[in-house]
């Protein structure tokens, strides 16, 4: 059955055409025409845009779980500075009536002052041991960050491949739009038929529901990034103001090993917890010595009137020292624990070191695996694939190429970005993952 349609006012065949086309052409440019203007005409109000170095410096300054580990810091501070305080004097004051209304022998006064005198070295093992913890705890947070740095740095990059991702399916969908819209009017004008018109519809409609897909996942980073940075995602958003790209980064594997276990925090965490349980040792030692007690006291007794014995009133004066019997060092189970968490702190010093060595390794064959993979990809490559997808479109619209083939096209050249933009994402992930591993921290996006 043929799609030919007769001019209905007698004029040729050829002029008819030729008007059909110019009117095809003319309405061509008011779709391109509408869709650039409506979508230029809805800007995303609520995201403000954020470059790395500002993102790194807010992670630092705003993210809620980092600033409540800092309190830790504190809190050892202040366990530092109590740790110095010396034993606390005691003072006793008595009265004691010796049945004066009956007996007539007065009344007594004492006032005594007592005080420990810790022998052993006991509060210097507390300093010490103080002290440590303090360096421990500065040490885990130091490592709170590393990590907290690294991850944020992933949500970061994450977040630019999603905003990259859904420009490029965006692209395609108003592409299509665009041939839908032109193909509704050339089926009006019998230039196609109804099903080349659905089949444009239908793949516009699929396009637009990948980047609904797309807009979701590209949402749900901004809100993670956002949270990171300490703020409401409800009143605000950050945008990264980043675009993927390939950086060069010189390393070699014996480099990255040698400074990991130089720089890693977490490895310098477990050595401070070596000094810890050193310093636990060393108290345990320390209270197993006896401790003085000092005592000093002044009792006054008043006038005894009793005519059997009279006595005139009297002060007495005491100096005494406490010696207690430490039958509990016979239980050597503080002393046993303490042994026994030193040798634990050196195992678990030596398990960490052998961790770091297996993540550098893991983290560099991951790093030289996603090079190869990006290597594959080069610029010449994907601007074909997009030329190729505007020649296809152009052959389409004048009739030269079937629908079929502008889809397989255009579905291979987002293919194709698709996959380069997680190569490449994997590939500055990788590098993010050397420089958590490696314990540095150089990178510039």
């Amino acid at each position: 059955m043929s799609n030919k349609i007769d001019p209905p006012d007698g004029r040729s065949s050829s002029n008819y055409i030729s008007m059909k086309k110019i009117r095809v052409v003319i309405l061509l440019g008011m779709v391109i025409l509408a869709r650039d203007v409506s979508a230029q005409a809805a800007p995303n109000t609520n995201i403000r845009r954020i470059s790395y170095r500002e993102f790194i410096h807010q992670i630092g300054k705003g993210n809620l779980e980092y600033a409540a580990e800092k309190f830790n810091m504190r809190i050892a501070e202040a366990e530092a500075e109590s740790a110095r305080v010396f034993p606390d004097p005691e003072l006793t004051l008595g009265v004691e009536d010796n049945g004066h209304r009956v007996m007539k022998l007065g009344y007594g006064f004492q006032t005594e002052l007592s005080w420990t005198l810790e022998l052993g070295g006991k509060r210097r093992a507390r300093i010490d041991l103080a002290h440590n913890q303090q360096l421990l705890t500065g040490a885990l947070l130091a490592d709170y960050y590393r990590q907290l740095r690294a991850d944020a740095v992933l949500v970061f990059l994450e977040s630019s491949k999603h905003s990259a991702h859904v420009q490029l399916l965006n692209d395609s969908y108003l592409d299509m739009k665009k041939i839908a819209d032109v193909d509704s009017i050339r089926f009006e004008v019998g230039e196609i038929t109804a099903v080349d018109a659905k089949q444009s519809r239908l793949e516009a409609s699929s396009l637009r529901n990948e980047v609904y897909d797309a807009e979701h996942d590209w949402r749900k980073s901004l809100i993670q990034l956002t949270t990171l940075m300490g703020e409401d995602s409800r009143s605000i958003q950050y945008r990264p103001n980043y675009q993927l790209q390939f950086i060069e980064v010189g390393v070699d594997l014996d480099t990255l090993l040698t400074t990991a276990l130089q720089n890693r925090s977490d490895l310098l965490a477990a050595i401070k917890s070596k000094d810890v349980s050193a310093s636990v040792l060393r108290l345990a030692k320390a209270n197993r010595a006896i401790d003085l007690g000092i005592n000093v006291g002044l009792s006054t007794n008043s006038l005894v009137s009793n005519q059997v014995a009279p006595t005139p009133s009297m002060n007495t004066f005491a100096l005494g020292i406490t010696m207690p019997l430490k039958f509990s060092n016979t239980n050597k189970g503080e002393l046993r624990m303490a042994q026994l968490g030193a040798q634990q702190a050196e195992m678990q010093y030596k398990q960490i070191e052998l961790e770091i060595r297996e993540q550098v390794m893991v983290a560099w064959d991951r790093y030289t695996s996603a090079l190869m993979q990006v290597r594959q990809f080069d610029s010449e490559m994907l601007q074909d694939a997009a030329f190729i997808v505007k020649g296809k479109v152009y052959s389409y619209q004048r009739g030269e190429t079937a629908l079929l083939e502008v889809l397989e096209a255009q579905r291979s050249n987002n293919e194709l970005s698709v996959r380069y933009l997680d190569a490449l994402y994997a590939y500055l992930a990788a590098i993010v993952e050397l420089q958590r591993v490696s314990g540095t921290w150089n990178l510039e996006f």
